[in-house]
């Protein structure tokens, strides 16, 4: 009896893990919004240096396939779920302090502050995010696993909203100590909403554990990588989500700057703005769910020209914000963000479910590391793609002489190409596995997605 597998997690379970995910996006959020946005406005510090301190939390994630092949010898998913949650809230409460440092004992002893930060920042997502997907994969039935990823990530946008448009008016009037304790009360509370979400959820022996005992120990790491990434549709599917991803985070981190230097909107507006464009990507991702459900004769064909659709909407919507800065029209931006949004929930959504999909293949024994390479690959993308934004915008400026309206437009114009370059992968992919695709009846809309996308 004790060695038969608990029953799969049902809607309840499946809701509690996504409050987890909401907890890792609360956290994430402050730092790619508020926090950056001060630094380059109210600090008047470069644009690159936050994009480079985004960068460097991303580039720690490229750890993901380590901690997955851990959590792998190990068995169980909790620990690194809880304990890097626990690393994160530490992160993001420093590098709001950072910003204090910069303003009370200067510029060096703020970004030493905020180096160590984001440090944490990276490993804390890296140790607790992989770990998280991997246990949503294992303890969801298969019919739901799709479905459910799609609905975790709906959660962790639906943080992303509520915490910028409550800190968004938190904010206001600006200053260090407010940004510290609304920074620290957020990391607080995404920590024991984390923690007791996850609480009981995965068995203290998970049933895999023979198999995971019989694993090689840690020397085998590298074996177990190039296993993973000779498997044909994990590694088409780690390209896919580098370029998407890269078109995705190229603006990321300079819409909010742009509203400040250009329109000289107050932190509470932009904070704001940022949550009408996640708002965005919660609606596009709520779209292709339920887009699934068409007849499982349609799934496949229609999501996949979805996900090129998103990528083309987000490119046009930011060419439509690059528009706006070079008429010095404010009026419209929030519509135009939520436009952005709208577009990269859409295509955003696939991959994901996609990731959710593949997982299991090739045997759940290495669902921890085939999950981190996909996660190593986005952090990748997300950091290459904010420090590109961000320092595009200021070698514009700097080589060209540009106005801040010119040179955001350029970047902007710039994004919009990574965009369908990402749709015209997406294309190509599709038609190279149309055949086998079809073959299959997908167990949901999502996972017809990832086998076209795969």
């Amino acid at each position: 009896m004790s060695q038969d597998p608990p029953p799969p997690l049902g809607w309840l379970g499946i809701l509690r893990l996504g409050l987890v995910q909401t907890a890792l996006g609360a956290v994430v959020v402050l730092t790619t919004s508020a926090i950056n946005r001060v630094m380059v406005v109210e600090l008047a510090l470069a644009a690159t240096v936050p994009g480079l301190l985004v960068g460097l939390h991303y580039a720690v994630q490229i750890s993901r396939p380590r901690m997955g092949h851990g959590s792998d010898v190990g068995g169980r998913r909790t620990p690194w779920i809880v304990g890097g949650t626990a690393v994160l809230a530490l992160g993001g409460t420093g590098a709001a302090v950072s910003v204090a440092v910069v303003e009370a004992a200067g510029l060096f002893a703020g970004l030493a502050v905020a180096v160590l930060s984001f440090l944490l920042i990276g490993a804390g997502i890296a140790a607790a995010g992989t770990s998280l997907l991997v246990l949503l994969a294992a303890r969801v039935a298969p019919e739901r696993r799709a479905a459910a990823a799609s609905l975790v990530w709906i959660m962790m946008i639906a943080g992303f909203v509520v915490t910028t448009a409550a800190a968004g008016r938190l904010l206001d009037p600006y200053s260090p100590a407010r940004l510290v304790a609304v920074s620290a009360g957020v990391c607080a509370l995404a920590f024991l909403l984390a923690s007791v979400a996850v609480w009981g959820v995965e068995p203290r022996r998970a049933p895999a554990a023979p198999a995971v005992e019989a694993a090689p120990a840690r020397p085998a790491f590298r074996d177990a990588l190039r296993q993973v990434w000779a498997e044909r549709d994990a590694r088409r599917f780690a390209v896919f989500v580098f370029v998407s991803m890269l078109a995705y985070s190229a603006q990321d981190l300079i819409v909010e700057p742009f509203g400040g230097a250009v329109f000289a909107l107050s932190l509470g507006e932009t904070t704001r703005l940022a949550s009408v464009q996640h708002g965005g990507v919660l609606l596009g991702m709520v779209a292709v769910a339920l887009a699934g459900s068409m007849r499982a004769s349609d799934r496949t064909g229609r999501l996949r020209w979805l996900t090129v659709g998103g990528c083309v909407g987000a490119a046009v919507s930011v060419l439509g914000l690059a528009a706006l800065g070079l008429l010095g029209e404010a009026r419209p931006i929030a519509a135009a963000c939520f436009a952005v949004g709208l577009g990269d929930g859409v295509f955003a959504a696939g991959a994901i479910a996609s990731m959710m999909h593949l997982a299991g293949h090739g045997g759940e024994g290495r669902a921890g590391i085939r999950m981190g390479v996909w996660g190593a690959a986005q952090a990748i993308a997300f950091g290459l793609g904010g420090l590109a934004g961000t320092a595009a915008v200021d070698g514009a400026r700097l080589a060209l002489g540009a106005s801040p309206s010119a040179a955001y437009g350029l970047v902007f114009a710039a994004d919009a190409l990574l965009f369908l370059w990402a749709a015209f992968l997406a294309v190509r992919v599709g038609r190279a596995n149309g055949a086998a695709a079809d073959g299959e009846a997908p167990h949901s809309a999502s996972a017809g997605l990832g086998a076209r996308l795969a």
